[in-house]
């Protein structure tokens, strides 16, 4: 096999492999909990039930943040395609990466312990 056959399929998995990453990514590597959880409770607890230090009661139908985190088919991977795509009931609010990933890593962090 000649170089230009064999080049793009390493090229390919070396990409593929850097951005999937090596393995399971937990919330504390993927960005701040702490963070997420302000960034949260300023913009997205206007509609979503985001702490449980929240005293107005948001909109009924708007899933909380920990029925999402319990969800097991929530990741980190699933959560950022979600907060890369637009939804007809939620405002297309733009993060950050870092919000992005703080707002993550603080939903993955009210999974109950299994």
């Amino acid at each position: 096999m000649g170089l230009h056959r064999w080049l793009p399929r390493r090229l390919f998995w070396a990409c593929f492999a850097f951005s999937v990453g090596l393995g399971p990514v937990s919330a504390q590597e993927l960005g701040s909990p702490r963070a997420g959880h302000d960034f949260a409770m300023a913009i997205c607890a206007e509609c979503h039930w985001v702490s449980d230090e929240q005293f107005l009661i948001p909109d009924s139908d708007a899933p909380t943040f920990f029925d999402v985190a319990d969800d097991p088919a929530v990741t980190a991977t699933a959560l950022r395609v979600f907060f890369g795509t637009s939804h007809q009931k939620m405002p297309n609010i733009m993060l950050s990466d870092d919000e992005r990933d703080n707002v993550i890593a603080y939903i993955l962090s009210l999974r109950k312990l299994q």
